[in-house]
This record gives C-alpha cells, structure tokens and sequence, in this order.
C-alpha cells in the first residue's frame, strides 16, 4: 500500500467517522415522536383539570420540565405549585421520580428497559387567588381559561420548536370555546387540533365558558379578526355596537400603523368575570384579557376597560414579532433577560395603550389628554425616581412584579410601563422636531415592526438595534438620549414629554375625568398630589407619597383613618377636609393601626390639586398629530 493510499484510506475513515457522529448527534437531537397532551376541563367548575400525556421515551435516565419562564409574565412564575396527584407509568408499571433539590421544575426518572412510550397523569388545581397573572384564578362555575404551559411537562433535550403536541380538551357540557390553535375538530364536548409545535401551543390559550360570544371585527376579510367573549352572565355579553366599531377600527388603526400583519387571524380573548385574576396577556395570535364582569356593560368600567385590548394586540408585532433577545428563550427554563422591557412593555404601553386607543376612539381625545396629565403629574412627582433609574425597574422585573402597592411611589415597581409610555412620547416628538415634522414613531413602527406578514415569526433585537432604527429617521445621539433618561435619576422625561409634544400641566381644583374615573372604580379617592395619600372608601390608607404632608404626619399604608376633624371618617369629609385652603389648623385624623389609635395632624393647606392639559401656544400641537387617526373610520363615506 502506498502513502497515497493509506493518506486516502485515513480521510476516508475520518470522514465516515464524521458522518458517524453527525448521525448520532442528529438522532440524539430528534425527538421520538409527538407527545400527545389530552385535557379533561369537565370539572373546571370545581377548580380542578385532569391531564393524561403520552411521551416517547426510550431507556435511561430521563429528565422532564414543568414550564417556569412563562412568555409575557418575564419572571419565574410558572404554577408548579397547584400540580396534585401526579404518577408516571410505562410497560404497565410505575415509575419511580425525584424532583431535583436545586431545579426545583425539573423531575427525574429511569426509563426501563423495553419501556418505547411514558404515560403522565396528574391534575391541575384552579383554586388560586384572584390575583397576580395566568397563575391566578382561571374558571368560575360558569368559564375557563387553559393556559397550556399549567397543563404539561416535557423532556430535557429540545428547544420548544423542535417538540410536537397533539393536543385535546374535553369541556363541560354545553360549552362553547374560542384560541388560536390551528386545526380544532369538535366530537361532541372534545376538541381535537392539529399536530403543533410546543411554543405555538404555549402561545395559543384556550377559552371556554357556558355564557359565550363571537363577534367578527372583519367580516369577509383576510385575515380574519374575532373578540371570543366568556362572561358569568348573559348580560355581560352585551357589547354596544359603538364598541365593537370602535374595535373594528382598531384593527383597521393597526394595519395602517404597521403596515403588516404577523399571523393568519388574531383572536382577542376577553374574560369577564369579577372571580378571576385580572390582567392581559399577549400571544402573537391571540390575547388573553381578563377583567371585571361588567366592564362592556358599565360605562365608567368601559373607560377603564379601554385600553386593554389595544396594548396586548400592538404585543403582536411589538412583544411577539420583534422581542429582545433577552427574552427569546429555546425553552421555558431559560432565565430571562429583562433590561428592554422599557421597549418591550413601554412601546407597547404607548403605542397600544395610548396612542391607538385614541385613534381607535375607545377613549376620546378629550379623556386621553386627561389621562396623560394624570400619568405625567403622578410619575413626575413620584419620590422613587429620585433614587431608582427607570432601567432598573426593567433589570429587577422579575422581582418587582410581584410587589405590592403600598409604598410602590417610594420603591418604585414595574414602572417601566407607565413611565416608559412618557419615554416613548419624548422620543414620538423628537423626532417630529428633528424631521421638521417628516417622521414620526409611525415610522419607527413600520421599519422596526413591518415586514411580509403572514405565518408568525420571531425576530429579535438589541439596544444597538432600536437606536439603529430611530438614527435611519432622523439621526442624532439617540443612545446617549435614551441612556439619559434610563439611567438617570430625577430626570425631566414625564414633564418633558408633554412640553415637547406642544402642551403643559396646569392644576385647579375641577377633578381630572380619567382621575375620578379610577377613583371610582377602585372606590377610593387619590389625594397623591395634594396631602400626598390614597384612601379607600373604608378609610384605609392604600399608600402615602414619600416626604408628603401625609408622611410628615406619620402616615403609612394599612393604617385605616377612622375620624376626620372630629367627625366620622367618609371620604367626602376627607375630601372636604383637604380642600379647605382657609383652614389655619392642621387635618386632625384619629387613625388604628393595628389594635392601636392614635391622633395625627396633616400640615396641608394647599387645597385640592387637579393636573389637566392647556395647550403651549408657541410650540407646535405634535400631541395633536399623534393622536389623529391613520385608517378611514369605520362607516365613513
């Protein structure tokens, strides 16, 4: 043999020694087969699901996941906790599992010999609290809410692209149901869909109840727009047809906003029940919005209700389409990466919640000026923004979301919403100012956020990214603006949005509508910006504003004022008590806290404080332009 030879041979023998080990590491990186995911929700009624899953397994040590990192939720929130009598079998014996002392959502086990498939059963109890988001309380004798990720476990080893479900849900009798899931076939009170890959069904929610309505947004249109309604009562149902135009619009605000559309129908979601939690949440196809019962039915909740659905559906494109790649994990142990969330959730708080709220006409011009006077006077006073930058309520979501209320204006929480919202609007009128009005964040949205359209998909972004997008407008030091303004502390940007987009606050004593509107529905009254505390109706003080009057007195949340001025505690007799200016004595209130009361006087003489909107004549109305409408209303001629 000659040394070409032998030099053929060993590259012939490394090269099948490549394929060799391609091939194991491609076989060892397919799954078995699809996992077959069956839901039993026949006894949502009485807050409990049954689930049976089949999984292809072969011999050896196996471990599975429970989801911990719920998309939308950015923080480790999976409900673990409510699974109940679970046992695994395979060839018609138990198997043994432990849970592992560190990864508390992973469960190990042995696969036996012989054993190709491992039968899962266990049952998900629905009797959570009424709060927090899809971990909270889901179904009411009358309705349901699946989150997929509460209902399944799957095996290590694969991204959840790569893994296949076959999916079914068993309902209780008469029951009408509305998702996403591609491919649903109904047998009686079982629903059957398609083959899907494990984010897709993640992604696609499932809602059920025995009062239920559809109602299409886009008739005869592509693709296709729907509101699936689940009430605790028929009445509930009632959408007046001024809302549902109003929704038809925002589809059509949308479209005209970002120039495509990233699935093949959008489903919105809408829970309405006093008895679950109350939150939304996106998906890129649907979204999950769950609040009060009345909320279609009762004026002043309709207003509160109003910007719900427009935030969730703009996550499609903002959330879904594009995401940080913080947070576009393979699978659903992957911690997250929170720091844009600024982005994520303040674009999204503005573009959704603010803007196309109003262009869609589900809150007036009138009410959203309102709004954005109580937003930009509440957060420009806030005490927390002296000491926490705004990037850090992004960096510790995971943990501030689970915050409470009380003493949330001195620690600051998941302020990245509201104050974002404020952010946005700086950076809408910048750009406005720097184009000479020729650009705008409808620009920005249809660059960062358009596309094709059609299947959905997923593309991430960067800071460096975003700061890309806005220098293709109009170029300037868009980094060093954004890192002021998220890094810094006491920084202008809730004033400043509103003088750059051509307005300023002023404050009187004529309450501020959205302000009263919130009183109202939270039963309470907002004294944050005069004595600096907020009282529920039982006199319970719900927070005192850091360094207020009301703090300098001795206030703090939990406390529950009992008298005011020597008379019974009403608030109409606090409110009073607070707006008399002529007063020379201070606010003398008898307060328990705890089993003990105690006297304190309130040094405020400034009257009740309003904040409102009044037009700056000398600069030009881009507030005005922004809220105008892209899309010919709906009916116009």
């Amino acid at each position: 043999m000659t040394g070409f030879m032998r030099r053929g041979l060993s590259v012939f023998l490394i090269l099948m020694g490549s394929t060799i080990f391609m091939a194991s590491r491609i076989t060892a990186q397919t799954p078995l087969g699809p996992i077959h995911l069956a839901v039993d929700a026949t006894q949502a009624p009485n807050k409990i699901l049954h689930i049976h899953e089949r999984i292809p397994v072969q011999a050896g040590p196996l471990t599975l996941y429970y989801p911990e990192w719920i998309p939308g939720e950015h923080m480790p929130d999976g409900p673990i906790i409510e699974m109940a009598g679970l046992k695994f079998t395979g060839g018609g014996n138990t198997i043994p599992w432990r849970r592992d002392l560190i990864e508390m959502y992973s469960l190990h086990l042995d696969i036996p010999q012989g054993v190709s498939s491992l039968d899962v059963d266990f049952d998900f109890l629905l009797s959570a609290p009424a709060a927090g988001f899809s971990g909270g309380a889901s179904a009411t004798a009358s309705l349901d809410v699946l989150s997929w990720n509460q209902v399944l476990l799957y095996p290590k080893g694969w991204t959840a692209r790569e893994l296949t479900f076959v999916p079914s849900l068993k309902l209780p009798d008469g029951w009408k149901y509305g998702t996403a899931l591609p491919g649903a076939r109904q047998s009686g009170d079982t629903l059957e869909f398609a083959p899907v890959k494990l984010n897709t069904l993640v992604d696609s929610p499932v809602i059920a109840g025995r009062f239920f309505r559809k109602i299409d947004l886009t008739p005869g249109q592509n693709p296709s727009h729907e509101v699936d309604i689940a009430a605790d009562s028929v009445a509930a149902l009632e959408m007046t047809p001024a809302t549902e135009m109003h929704l038809h619009q925002l589809v059509e605000e949308a479209g005209a906003l970002f120039g495509s559309r990233h699935y093949r129908d959008y489903h919105f979601l809408l829970t309405l029940s006093d008895d679950v939690a109350h939150f939304g949440l996106e998906h890129h196809e649907s979204s999950d919005d769950r609040t009060d019962e009345r909320s279609l039915i009762d004026p002043q909740l309709l207003v509160s209700f109003a910007g719900l659905l427009p935030h969730e559906y703009t996550h499609s494109w903002n959330g879904k389409f594009r995401r940080p790649a913080g947070l576009a994990t393979s699978d659903y142990q992957q911690p997250m990466k929170d720091d844009l969330l600024w982005v994520y959730e303040g674009l999204t708080e503005y573009m959704g919640s603010f803007v196309l709220t109003a262009r869609s006409g589900l809150l007036t011009e009138d009410q959203t000026r309102e709004g954005l006077a109580y937003l930009a006077a509440t957060y420009e006073q806030r005490p927390g923004r002296d000491w926490r930058p705004l990037q850090d309520t992004a960096d510790e979501a995971p943990i501030l979301y689970d915050a409470t209320s009380d003493w949330s204006n001195w620690r600051r929480g998941t302020d990245f919403y509201d104050e974002g919202e404020l952010l946005w609007l700086d950076v809408d009128a910048t750009l406005r100012r720097l184009s000479n009005d020729k650009k705008s964040m409808n620009d920005f949205c249809r660059v960062f956020h358009g596309g094709s359209g059609g299947e959905p998909t997923l593309k991430t972004y960067t800071f460096d990214d975003v700061v890309a997008a806005l220098n293709s407008l109009a170029p300037y030091d868009w980094a060093g603006f954004l890192r002021a303004r998220l890094d810094g502390t006491s920084t202008r940007t809730p004033i400043e949005s509103v003088e750059n987009s051509g307005w300023k606050i002023v404050y009187d004593e004529t309450p501020n509508e959205m302000e009263a509107n919130e009183d109202t529905a939270a039963r309470q009254i907002d004294l944050s910006l005069s004595a600096g505390m907020i009282v529920t109706e039982d006199g319970v003080v719900r927070d005192a504003i850091h360094g207020s009057p009301a703090y300098a007195a001795g206030l703090g949340p939990g406390m529950k004022i009992a008298a005011v001025n020597g008379g019974e505690f009403s608030l109409d007799a606090l409110r009073e008590a607070v707006a008399a200016k002529s007063a020379t004595t201070p606010i003398e209130l008898l307060v328990a806290n705890g089993a003990q009361y105690h006297e304190f006087a309130v040094n405020y003489h400034g009257g009740l404080r309003y904040p409102h909107l009044a037009r700056e004549a000398s600069k030009p109305d881009y507030l005005g332009e922004i809220l105008h409408p892209l899309a010919p209303l709906a009916g116009a001629q």
